[in-house]
């Protein structure tokens, strides 16, 4: 048995489609276990952009086993258009399937997402108004509707009259606006239903008969570490668990059967929407990362905010994972400067501190503290070996093993696959 988790080590979009996308290649389960269409992974292949938000990445390989377990929120319209997309693409989607206690994204979530971000105004906490937070809502306050359901047209019906005559008394007595058709949104999923039949049923059945022949899993994160519900700068996170151990709640695993954890590494560090980021660069430095390292996000094309790597955050997301080895991406971005800045150490009140801290309010008030490294000035994005790099470069490498003690065991030089530096076995 051979099972690797991979976990975004920094605040989402770390590029953890490619590594992930490396992976399944050798992999022959691919399973997503949190989040939904919030999030975004892209694929370079050859010459060809894939986008995926639900859809596991190993869909590209023949002959994969992909699940979308149950601790995903699942939305069947984007769904559908996912596959719709790949599928113009040439993509075949085959051996897919989705777990049954997913739960089912509907039009109230979405609609709610959006006023209650509306309602916040300059407190708002960036999301991306998928229906995301107001799903979990319903799931943690049990309420929710499962993707099973979506088979049982009688119990559907039932489950969304009840569920809509509770959002329409909140859309019309709290925010003051229509709410929605029970009927209406009954024919839409019923009629997913039908399309989606083939694809639905009990993941964690199939991943366990997976595991216990021995097949080489490779469990795809999505978003970050920092974003964590409970772990993450909260209440700027997601609503769901993207470290390790929702892998073990989200598909149904214990955390004795993860083998490996991967940790995916900006060579830098970036954030969307609001909240703490001790090295951001609000200045040119920030733009020319921007720039080059095309900071816009996949899902919702909002700029990016960057800045230097931040070891202490690092530090913070290996433990907390429990991680065995670091893919550094997109090192290429830095070819640009004579000067690189890696953060040691955060200032408070006079005092420097080493550690994470678990209060926003404290780690509003961090001021970096750095080490500088000498810059490479050259590009990287043809190196294919380790050792062909700058010296520069290896140092900068050697710098992040030795402040997290995680091994970085590949590098990413560029977008397509064939721009990645191997240097020991993940899966």
């Amino acid at each position: 048995m051979s099972t690797t988790a991979i976990v975004g080590a920094q605040w989402g979009d770390e590029g953890k489609g490619k590594v992930i996308d490396y992976l399944a290649s050798q992999a022959e389960v691919i399973v997503r276990a949190q989040g939904g269409n919030n999030a975004g992974h892209t694929v370079v292949v050859e010459d060809t952009k894939y986008t995926f938000h639900l859809m596991p990445s190993g869909v590209l390989y023949d002959g994969t086993l992909n699940l979308i377990a149950n601790g995903v929120v699942f939305d069947p319209e984007g769904f559908l258009k996912e596959i719709e997309k790949l599928e113009s693409q040439g993509v075949t989607i085959s051996h897919l399937f989705i777990d049954e206690r997913a739960h089912l994204i509907f039009p109230y979530h979405k609609r709610i997402d959006e006023l209650q971000e509306e309602a916040r105004g300059e407190e708002s906490i960036g999301t991306t108004k998928r229906g995301i937070g107001p799903c979990y809502m319903d799931k943690i306050e049990r309420t929710g509707i499962q993707v099973g359901e979506l088979l049982r047209p009688e119990r559907l019906q039932k489950f969304i009259a009840k569920q809509v005559a509770r959002k329409n008394a909140i859309l019309e007595k709290i925010y003051e606006t229509e709410g929605f058709d029970p009927q209406a949104i009954f024919e839409t999923y019923q009629a997913y239903g039908e399309k989606l039949a083939p694809f639905i049923t009990d993941t964690n059945r199939l991943l366990h008969e997976a595991l216990d022949s021995g097949k080489k899993v490779l469990l795809e994160g999505a978003q970050g570490a920092l974003l964590d519900i409970d772990l993450g700068t909260y209440p700027y996170v997601t609503s769901s668990h993207p470290t390790t151990g929702g892998f073990c709640t989200g598909a149904g695993i214990g955390p004795n059967q993860i083998d490996e954890v991967v940790g995916i590494v900006k060579a830098y560090t970036t954030r969307v929407g609001k909240g703490p980021f001790p090295t951001e660069e609000d200045n040119a430095t920030g733009d020319a990362i921007r720039i080059k390292g095309n900071e816009f996000g996949t899902t919702t094309g909002r700029p990016r905010r960057c800045g230097w790597l931040d070891g202490i955050m690092l530090r913070y997301t290996a433990r907390i994972n429990g991680m065995t080895g670091i893919a550094l991406m997109l090192l290429d971005v830095l070819d640009q400067f004579d000067e690189i800045k890696f953060c040691t150490g955060y200032e408070l009140d006079g005092q420097v501190s080493t550690h994470f801290p678990a209060s926003l309010a404290d780690l509003d008030r961090c001021q970096p503290v750095y080490q500088t490294l000498k810059g490479w000035k050259t590009d990287i994005t043809g190196i294919t070996a380790f050792e062909d790099l700058p010296a520069e470069a290896k140092t900068y490498v050697k710098t992040i093993e030795d402040f997290t003690g995680v091994p970085v065991k590949l590098i990413s030089v560029g977008p397509k696959r064939s721009q990645t530096i191997v240097r020991e076995a993940m899966i």
